[in-house]
């Protein structure tokens, strides 16, 4: 279990679920540094550094200065992603690779960045913040999803080759939270005729449920009780809807589960 005065790292860090988990653990007492793609000024405890999480120069570079400080990083938190609307047609290749680069392969570098750290002291803890976008192909979301659900596997499996090390591994999935992600979201640049209705359609069901998300909070509050706990779970759910999606997913008919999809994101049948 994770004690007070240990060195925390969370990525995507300025705003959203990512800077509540850097002020929660700053407020438990943890040395915490947070990360942004831009600079951003110290607040609330927490050190805040630059970091692109898509470079390795950039992730080499804060993570030297994290263990030039204080020699340790006991808490990952990979928090930094993107949103990527549009439909699956309409996303160039090059469009889908930037959403992974992120979601996926960000987490990947950063994770490897720390790993030797914590392999040397046999201890340490690294929380991945999924989505539950990972157990739903919603419509105008293909590549978010998608991206999310590579997560989730890379979690999983990094969670049994390290276990031996003495580092835990979890997946916080998040449902609809009022981050800001939508602002800050990448959409497909092609439009294709077809999928004009549905595509506006399937937006406004997505933009909806954010606005009416929960306070990031919430999310922030189940990463640090994953990230401190005596015997970490792999999975943590957040939200209203982390309790009966996942159940309802793997329960219910496809051709259901199907037909209440696409209703509720007003697609014709």
């Amino acid at each position: 279990m994770l004690t007070r005065r240990g060195t925390v790292l969370v990525t995507g860090a300025s705003s959203g679920i990512g800077r509540e988990c850097a002020r929660l653990f700053a407020g438990r007492g943890f040395q915490v540094f947070g990360t942004s793609r831009r600079e951003r000024p110290d607040t609330d405890g927490v050190r805040m550094l630059r970091m692109d999480v898509t470079s390795p120069a950039s992730v080499d570079e804060a993570v030297g200065e994290v263990l030039a400080r204080c020699g340790g990083i006991d808490v990952l938190v990979n928090n930094a992603g993107v949103m990527h609307e549009g439909f699956a047609e309409e996303t160039t290749p090059a469009e889908a690779e930037a959403v992974f680069a992120v979601n996926l392969f960000g987490a990947v570098r950063v994770t490897d960045a720390v790993l030797p750290g914590m392999r040397d002291r046999r201890r340490g803890a690294i929380v991945n913040v999924g989505s539950l976008a990972a157990w739903v192909g919603e419509p105008g979301e293909a590549f978010y999803a998608a991206s999310k659900a590579a997560l989730a596997r890379y979690t999983e499996a990094l969670r049994h080759e390290a276990a031996h090390c003495g580092i835990a591994v979890s997946l916080v999935e998040p449902g609809a939270f009022t981050t800001g992600v939508v602002a800050a979201s990448t959409r497909s640049t092609a439009a294709i005729a077809d999928y004009d209705g549905p595509r506006e359609s399937a937006r406004h069901t997505l933009h909806e449920g954010l606005r009416r998300g929960a306070d990031p909070r919430r999310a922030a509050a189940v990463v640090v009780r994953a990230a401190c706990a005596r015997s970490p779970r792999f999975r943590y759910g957040a939200g209203t809807e982390a309790v009966w999606l996942p159940a309802l997913r793997v329960l219910m008919p496809q051709r259901l589960f199907d037909r209440l999809l696409r209703r509720s994101f007003g697609l014709p049948r």
